[in-house]
């Protein structure tokens, strides 16, 4: 079995571990007693987590004679909205929760962000910890603090920075996840190392074909560095004021746009067939939803070719991004969808200043940075897929 990791994520009288194991999630009830004096838990989960792995946990939080209710939402993006997060205010008022109270997220990056920020809102702030079943949620969302509910316009845009008091992740629990939503995770991970950590990159690429048949000695490694890499960066920056904790959004500008198209019923340029690896249509020319992750790995990509136009990096920059995406069987590609449409829908992203749109650009493998203002005839020809001025 694969040693556990504990990581640090150092923020004064807000720091908290980030507990890192196989089979570690039978001890998650000590794990909350080690972190807060509590009688009373409100578990937030999702239908498919419900009975995966939730109820397990209100079992293992019952061995500490904890009061444990459990609210189940739907699953999917669509539950991290006002209606949503309403019926969950509603539910913790119901159930008699107050400021003693805890909210643990068991499941996936959307129960973690939605139940983060009913923590964060309800009785001016609840504590809460993360309990996070998907890669994604593992290597990431569940990291940082940052929750949030999405507009119909716009992802994440109502949220607030709210740390929870400790993140256990049993890797056990990945073996439980479609492979689809595996993979997708996969684009978190490959973020860091493109974005952050060169020798990680390398390491991700060496290791392929361990991480994709889900070895627990591995991913042991694979999520304790995300997870080390995305502290040192909310260390450096919480509250997203100084401009550092952007570098973690490398691929999502575009990214975020493709997801928030594809959950609406546009038809797309095409109309039948398929959209490239970014989805397909349903023959009317309708998209399927893009998982977040899959999002993120053509939105990478296409900030890999901006890059290389406003010439930031050579071709080998996209080239390798590309292959190690796609060794992971994930998109590369954007959907064909008008470009107007693409650039407006850019245009509520968090990173707009002034009007301008924002966009994190690698500079080499493992650098990125913030780069202001630039011209929507790069973005455009970028999405056509002209590299070249």
């Amino acid at each position: 079995m694969a040693a556990a990791q504990t990581i640090r994520v150092n923020l004064a009288e807000r720091s908290y571990g980030i507990d890192i194991g196989v089979g570690n999630f039978a001890g998650l009830g000590r794990f909350l007693i080690d972190r807060a004096k509590t009688t009373h838990v409100v578990l937030i989960t999702d239908e498919n987590v419900h009975n995966l792995h939730a109820m397990r946990a209100a079992e293992h939080l019952g061995e500490q004679d904890i009061e444990v209710d459990v609210i189940v939402v739907p699953p999917g993006e669509q539950s991290k909205s006002p209606e949503v997060a309403l019926s969950l205010w509603q539910g913790l008022l119901d159930l008699g929760a107050d400021r003693r109270s805890v909210v643990a997220a068991v499941g996936g990056g959307v129960v973690g962000d939605l139940a983060g920020f009913v923590a964060a809102t309800f009785a001016r702030g609840l504590r809460f910890m993360q309990v996070p079943t998907s890669l994604l949620a593992q290597v990431d969302s569940s990291v940082g603090g940052k929750v949030g509910i999405n507009l119909p316009e716009a992802k994440n845009i109502v949220g607030a920075f709210h740390q929870p008091i400790g993140v256990l992740v049993d890797i056990a629990t990945l073996s439980t996840l479609p492979d689809r939503e595996y993979r997708a995770g996969l684009a978190e991970v490959v973020k860091y190392g493109a974005a952050l950590d060169a020798e990680f990159f390398e390491f991700l690429d060496k290791n392929a074909a361990a991480i994709v048949e889900r070895k627990e000695d591995v991913l042991v490694s694979v999520v304790a560095r995300c997870c080390r890499l995305k502290a040192e960066v909310v260390e450096r920056d919480e509250r997203e004021e100084s401009g550092q904790r952007a570098v973690l959004n490398f691929g999502h500008t575009f990214g975020h746009a493709f997801e928030m198209i594809s959950t609406k019923p546009r038809p797309s340029v095409a109309s039948t067939g398929t959209i490239d690896g970014a989805g397909a249509t349903d023959g009317r020319g309708f998209m399927d939803p893009l998982f977040h992750g899959e999002a993120v790995s053509v939105g990478m990509v296409c900030a890999a070719r901006l890059a290389e136009r406003l010439g930031r990096v050579d071709a080998s920059f996209a080239d390798r991004l590309r292959a190690l995406l796609q060794t992971f069987g994930l998109p590369v590609e954007p959907p064909k969808l008008d470009h107007q449409h693409i650039l407006d829908t850019m245009m509520h992203d968090k990173k707009v200043q002034d009007g301008r749109l924002r966009f994190v650009l690698p500079s080499r493998l493992g650098y990125v940075e913030l780069v202001e203002d630039v011209a929507p005839a790069h973005i455009q020809a970028t999405l056509e897929g002209n590299i070249r001025i």
